[in-house]
């Protein structure tokens, strides 16, 4: 579990119902999802953010006692890029999969910009890959609403961890919500955040001068991603550094991708890295 448990969320609008995140399949939990139903309610879906352990699981146990479809963007793995794939086929000393749902499968895939109608409320599917390339986030349309799921929570900064996490498209998501102009965001962990824009800035600012940190290590000499989290997280809980330790290497792994850092004899999560020659390019 992560922080004090994941929120799940119920939307109503009169009889119609939703559920976001479900969770674990803990009966506990799913009695008290179905307690939250408004009476008589008449579930139109169970929505599911992302596929990790901590949010999928719980989803089809529920559906099946609702008779009420998955939705999501897709299994485990189905936002992968090409070059993802082709990267953790080649390269897979990457490692990761953490926490991953490997069994998760939706009922119904929904795409970027779908519409779940909830009564006259109206949920739209956002495809917001980074922490897991079938991370979706659900917008309430008109309401200035968005449940983010881990994409943006509101405890701490989320956890990339390539090959599936990546984190320019991490940086790209956050891009694309940033200029919604919502009010509230809604995570899947920690409280609710209500200055979004604000909120997205600061993550935007944090990954950058986390990226620029990466680099001045570097100019110092090639280090693995152990060395490099050791020295930038040296006043950080080393309870934490294994997260820490999968950020700085999808920051590595950008940075390569960008033509600005090499790694020997190849990427993976002991390699050395080290500036390109010359500067490399951008």
């Amino acid at each position: 579990m992560t922080f004090t448990g994941t929120a799940s969320y119920v939307i109503a609008d009169g009889r119609a119902a939703v559920i976001v995140d479900p969770g674990p399949d803990d009966p506990a939990h799913r009695d008290a999802l179905l307690a939250a139903l408004p009476p008589f309610a008449e579930a139109a879906a169970v929505l599911v953010t992302h596929s990790h352990r901590d949010h999928s699981p719980g989803a089809a146990p529920l559906a099946k006692t609702l008779s009420a479809p998955v939705l999501a963007f897709g299994p485990h793995g189905a936002g992968m890029t090409a070059a993802q794939r082709a990267r953790a086929e080649a390269f897979p000393g990457i490692g990761g999969g953490e926490g991953a749902d490997h069994g998760f499968a939706p009922d119904r895939a929904l795409s970027d910009g779908a519409t779940v109608a909830v009564g006259g409320r109206r949920l739209i599917a956002l495809h917001t890959p980074g922490h897991l390339s079938n991370h979706l986030c659900f917008a309430l349309d008109g309401e200035g609403v968005v449940f983010t799921g881990d994409h943006v929570m509101g405890w701490a900064t989320t956890m990339v961890s390539p090959p599936d996490g990546d984190m320019g498209a991490f940086m790209a998501s956050l891009a694309l919500l940033q200029g919604r102009g919502d009010r509230l965001f809604l995570p899947g962990h920690g409280p609710p955040v209500a200055n979004p824009d604000g909120m997205i800035a600061w993550q935007l600012a944090h990954r950058r001068a986390r990226e620029a940190q990466i680099l001045d290590a570097l100019a110092g000499g090639p280090a693995t991603p152990e060395a490099l989290t050791r020295r930038l997280y040296a006043a950080v809980d080393p309870a934490l550094w294994p997260a820490a330790k999968r950020n700085v290497l999808a920051h590595l792994l950008s940075l390569v991708d960008a033509g600005r850092v090499v790694a020997t004899p190849a990427p993976a999560a002991d390699a050395a890295f080290a500036c390109a020659p010359s500067g490399g390019a951008g």
